[in-house]
């Protein structure tokens, strides 16, 4: 790998920390060349601390390393993307992140849907709120929608038309997310099943 650490003239060069499996952008460090090669010989990222004004293994003190899965240089050579396994909070004040996120799987604008069923749920009128109603209703009636669109996704599944199939397909989706909050989980918990099963297979 190509990294040009002259470009700056303390030798550093930006290194930033990713998840690798949630892709959360957990902290941004700075590398020397040495603090590059104890990461690769180590799998443990290490910094050079401008602080301490020495090499500086992530963890080294709390326990909460990161382990080095893959390590990516950008177009102009001088800017790392360090994808790891965190073991712990990766912030030192205790956090996810150094942003004061929390570190978890994000699936754009379902994860997004799925903080709208949760504000439904616990806040919005039931008379004005589809949602709202259907958790009014229970689960019988919430299981029962979810039956409903998934017959309505196998009869459009043996038609031609792929407009019908897409739309009950969003249906289904749509209600299995409100089955999943009804029963207490989203769908990270499901994630967490497949991943096991791929494990084990």
């Amino acid at each position: 790998m190509n990294i040009d650490f002259s470009k700056n003239t303390d030798g550093l060069i930006p290194a930033i920390i990713q998840d690798s499996e949630t892709k959360t952008v957990l902290m941004l460090g700075f590398m020397n060349a040495e603090a590059y090669q104890k990461t690769v010989d180590t799998k443990k990222v290490t910094f050079y601390s401008r602080t301490k004004q020495r090499l500086w293994t992530k963890g080294e003190e709390s326990g909460n390393f990161l382990n080095l899965i893959d390590i990516k240089n950008d177009c102009d050579n001088d800017t790392l993307l360090i994808q790891v396994k965190p073991e712990g909070p990766t912030c030192h004040k205790g956090t996810d992140t150094c942003w004061n996120g929390e570190n978890k799987g994000k699936y754009g604008f379902i994860s997004d849907l799925e903080d709208t069923i949760q504000l439904r749920k616990e806040n919005a009128d039931s008379e004005k709120s589809y949602v709202a109603s259907l958790f009014k209703l229970g689960m019988n009636k919430i299981a029962q929608k979810v039956g409903e669109e998934a017959v309505e996704v196998v009869i459009e599944a043996k038609d031609d038309n792929d407009d019908l199939f897409l739309g009950e397909s969003a249906d289904l989706l749509f209600h299995y997310l409100i089955l999943l909050q009804a029963k207490g989980f989203k769908l990270d918990d499901v994630v967490e099943v497949l991943k096991s099963r791929q494990k084990k297979n």
